[in-house]
């Protein structure tokens, strides 16, 4: 049994040898000496590669993946898990905060309870309240426009069977919220409980979190387009509604309806309503826009890797076009689009 492990790389550098020690010893430990670790750099600006090339020219388990510049780290992950090899697939973030001794505990908890995918809920958050509020506040509202239960607080940290990630792969579309990715694959995914370290701030602010539920659920259902027809009929009936009074009491009453003010005020609301619909429709227009360019999820400038017979990582640049999956004990020359 092979298992890889992918994280992404950015301003990672003081964590890569501390990782790859403590990776390797966690393999070891699931009883497999056979590892593959995958580091993705997503241009980083510090010395990431420059170390973790360092490492790979010792381990020929060790792949280094070098992307043309920052693409996003669901992009990255994403493009690591498409050169992986393994039987099991374990992700993890590089800066330590998610321990590589999970590996050991996902491991034992897959084969105790069959499943293909064992992944880290968060029992410990980070921020203070209003960070807390937007989290909450992110799900709850995930829920009800996409329809889809989301499981909440789920950390990067996983580990898959090779026909999960097979199936995940499957999925093309450019703009990624890899949550929700994960969890609409399906198959048999079990939660455990894990306390990640808190080793730097987290970088999600209340807006950023709204930003990203409203992106998950337009990409994950069209309630909010089947809201906006809704909404569509009731102003139509309240406008209807004001008419009939209107007309009611001058024909039976002979009362006009007097007031610039009340005017103004439905042709604000209107007006706003107009907007916020728009707005919607907008987004989902972008989504279609970025979707039928097929632009590439992320070019790969150079994949780096012990090349056996030299003891030092060795280099080739990368075509633009296609995608391989790199032969052991070789440079491969990979794509720059990970289709």
């Amino acid at each position: 049994m092979k298992i890889s492990v992918v994280t992404p790389l950015y301003n990672s550098a003081p964590y890569i040898e501390e990782l790859h020690r403590r990776t390797v010893a966690a393999i070891r430990a699931a009883g497999t000496d056979e590892h593959e670790i995958v580091f993705v750099n997503d241009g980083s600006p510090d010395d990431s590669l420059a170390v973790a090339m360092a490492i790979a020219a010792g381990d020929a388990g060790v792949v280094v993946i070098d992307l043309s510049r920052n693409f996003g780290q669901h992009r990255a992950i994403m493009t690591g898990l498409a050169h992986t090899t393994g039987d099991l697939v374990f992700v993890m973030d590089s800066d330590l905060e998610e321990e590589p001794e999970w590996i050991t505990l996902f491991h034992q908890k897959m084969r105790e309870a069959p499943c293909d995918v064992v992944y880290g809920v968060r029992t410990n958050m980070k921020g203070g309240r209003l960070y807390t509020l937007g989290r909450a506040t992110f799900y709850r509202m995930l829920d009800i426009l996409s329809g889809v239960h989301f499981p909440a607080n789920i950390a990067t940290a996983r580990l898959m069977s090779r026909r999960y990630l097979d199936a995940l792969l499957q999925f093309k579309e450019r703009e990624i919220y890899l949550g929700g990715l994960w969890h609409v694959t399906g198959f048999t995914q079990l939660p455990v409980p894990i306390i990640k370290e808190d080793r730097s701030p987290t970088s999600y602010t209340p807006a950023r979190i709204l930003g990203l539920a409203v992106n998950a659920a337009t990409g994950f259902s069209t309630r909010p387009l089947v809201a906006i027809s809704v909404l569509g009929l009731v102003v139509a009936a309240v406008g209807i509604g004001f008419l009939a009074w209107v007309l009611v009491k001058k024909l039976a009453w002979g009362v006009d309806i007097p007031g610039w003010a009340s005017v103004m005020a439905a042709v604000l609301l209107i007006g706003s309503l107009q907007l916020l619909v728009l707005g919607i429709i907008a987004i989902y227009i972008a989504k279609i826009f970025i979707e039928v360019k097929q632009r590439p999820l992320t070019i790969v400038r150079e994949i780096h890797r012990n090349s056996g017979d030299a003891g030092m990582a060795a280099r080739a640049p990368v075509p633009p076009t296609g995608v391989n999956v790199p032969a052991a004990g070789t440079v491969a020359k990979l794509a720059g689009a990970v289709e």
